[in-house]
């Protein structure tokens, strides 16, 4: 009762008439990009380091600001007393 029941579907019989053709390799154009995986890399490890440095800046810019803001309500509060 709970089981699935897939409807019977006729068996045709199929028949291979695709042929089967045999590409040559591609010869290579021009240089082989293997010199410039070096170049890559070292564009990459340094976008990462600048992108962290520019967090660290931007993460003491606003703990700067933050300790800024309390200074400066601690020092006016202490003046109206």
């Amino acid at each position: 009762m709970f089981r699935p029941h897939l409807p019977d579907t006729p068996h045709l019989p199929t028949t291979s008439a695709t042929q089967h053709q045999v590409q040559a390799p591609a010869p290579p154009a021009g240089r082989s990009l293997t010199p410039y995986a070096g170049a890559v890399a070292a564009v990459v490890v340094v976008g990462i380091v600048l992108t962290a440095l520019l967090a660290a800046v931007a993460v003491t810019a606003i703990s700067v600001a933050i300790a800024a803001v309390v200074l400066r309500s601690l020092v006016t509060g202490a003046n109206r007393r």
